[in-house]
């Protein structure tokens, strides 16, 4: 029964349509992902897997513990290059040749420029190269100082003083010296794949959408309860293959895009920590690029689960396909809507709905604390219960609403 509900899925004409946008989005999300170049010394952009390589080694040089030594060879390293005539020329083929060498440092430097900025949320490119040295005390502590004082003035109004000091704490815990690699696979993987999640939680629910609506819209529905198990094994096999179809399709495509995007770009630097990356600098939650990752694919698929699961649960209810597709496309567009409500509490309530799953990449960067169980807690420890806990109780009311309405 249940791979019969399936095959009645996927095999109709939209179904085939739709699992071939589905196969297109993935292509054109991991051609994306991979578009990396590299900049030659004639000044020329490289593309493909051995720009790729080019890439990957000029940094994997200054992969190590990113201590003093490290940081002022970088830091002198990167004066002396854009000190260069080449750099200092108003010809861009020369500047071009300046950045070539300068590659191997670039992500180094980037976080140099965020460690010593002006303020917390603001950044200067050109930085590091007015600075006069650099040493790994100030670097560590700049990050918290940073931190501090931001919350003594822009951020003053916007924490209690035990979610101030609770902020400061989790800063302050952070493993120093952290190890430095290069983490462009995992950059980009987790950079690209929410827009591949976000298209296939609409596509899904699609899909699914029709799974307990298809017997009444073809008027069908009286032959079916009046079925052997028409009211029992029936009903179960419904639920039973929206869940397997969500989690298939979703595990191909998210298995698919990191297995190309992270053989491709390369998977090294799993083991250091997401603020060794400018992305996640100003991150207090303490995790490894590898782990941010996981939580990246684990929030897309509980975002998937939950979502459709909510689609079949609407086509059970209003025995419409048409209702109940609508309600990924309102899930995923009308937080943007809602988002120009300027209000503190508005914000926090933004944060927790389902679209936040699916770009959890994003969520990890969100300062926004709950007090639960009189603890402070960020956002994505609580969307991960929450919506397992909902999606747990989602599909049993499915099978509940399909038998009542099998009773009228």
């Amino acid at each position: 029964m249940i791979f019969y509900e399936i095959k009645k899925t996927v095999s109709r004409t939209g179904g085939r349509i739709a699992l071939g946008l589905l196969l297109f989005t993935l292509a054109v999300s991991c051609f994306l992902a991979v578009r990396v170049y590299y900049v030659n010394e004639e000044g020329a952009r490289e593309y493909g897997y051995s720009a790729v390589q080019k890439l990957r080694a000029a940094q994997k040089e200054w992969a190590g513990v990113l201590d003093e030594e490290r940081l002022q060879a970088a830091f002198q390293e990167n004066i002396r290059i854009r000190h260069s005539p080449e750099a200092l020329s108003e010809d861009i083929t020369e500047n071009n040749i300046a950045f070539s060498r300068l590659q191997g440092i670039f992500e180094i430097r980037s976080l140099i420029n965020e460690s010593y900025a002006e303020g917390f949320r603001s950044y200067d490119y050109y930085l590091a190269d007015r600075l006069t040295s650099v040493n790994a005390a100030d670097f560590y502590q700049n990050r918290v100082r940073l931190l501090r004082e931001w919350l003594e003035t822009d951020a003053k109004d916007q924490f209690t003083e035990a979610e101030k000091a609770w902020l400061i704490r989790r800063y302050e815990e952070l493993d120093t010296p952290f190890f430095y690699d290069y983490v462009k696979g995992w950059r980009r993987a987790m950079e690209y794949f929410p827009t591949l999640v976000m298209l296939a939680v609409m596509i899904l629910g699609y899909l699914v959408a029709g799974i307990f609506s298809c017997e009444y819209q073809s008027k069908a529905e009286a032959v079916f309860f009046a079925s052997a198990y028409g009211r029992s094994r029936a009903v179960s096999a419904k639920v039973k293959a929206g869940l397997l179809t969500v989690t298939g399709i979703y595990w191909a495509l998210a298995g698919c895009y990191s297995a190309f995007v992270l053989a491709f770009l390369g998977a090294d630097g799993a083991s250091c920590p997401v603020q060794a990356d400018l992305g996640g600098w100003k991150c207090f939650y303490h995790l490894t690029m590898g782990q941010a990752y996981v939580l990246v694919l684990l929030g897309g698929y509980l975002g998937c689960l939950f979502l459709s699961g909510l689609t079949m649960l609407v086509s059970a209810k209003t025995r419409s396909s048409v209702a109940a597709v609508m309600v990924p496309f309102g899930a995923v567009f009308l937080p943007s809507f809602l988002s120009f409500i300027q209000h503190p509490l508005m914000n926090h309530i933004l944060v927790l709905l389902p679209n936040r799953l699916l770009d959890m990449g994003t969520t990890l960067g969100h300062f926004y604390l709950y007090p639960v169980g009189g603890q402070l807690h960020g956002a994505v420890p609580l969307l991960l219960i929450l919506y397992t806990a909902l999606s747990l109780v989602l599909y049993p009311m499915q099978y509940v609403e399909y038998r009542r309405l099998s009773k009228k």
